[in-house]
């Protein structure tokens, strides 16, 4: 399935270290899952559950290895009466 692979990065998809930035595929759940996260209400499992699909374990992994380790992004989670834990992206 070579039409699902990574764009390769080239010279100018490099960040201030040089290292290649990822690009995100457009359509994606990630890209969805991000979307959400970012809105100010946030979201919990059961709403991305809903959204994408996938498990709880899986979205937990997701915003773990994925959002935080690989994308660097900040996540946070708070416990909110009737939603259960939300997640946030905090810029």
């Amino acid at each position: 399935m070579a039409d699902q692979q990574e764009p390769l990065a080239t010279e100018a998809d490099t960040d201030t270290e040089g290292e290649p930035v990822r690009k995100m595929r457009q359509g994606t759940k990630q890209e969805a899952l991000i979307a959400m996260l970012k809105r100010p209400e946030g979201a919990c499992i059961a709403e991305i559950m809903e959204a994408t699909g996938w498990l709880a374990h899986t979205i937990r992994g997701a915003i773990a290895g994925a959002l935080k380790k690989k994308l660097g992004l900040t996540v946070a989670s708070e416990k909110v009466d009737g939603r259960g834990r939300v997640y946030r992206i905090q810029d």
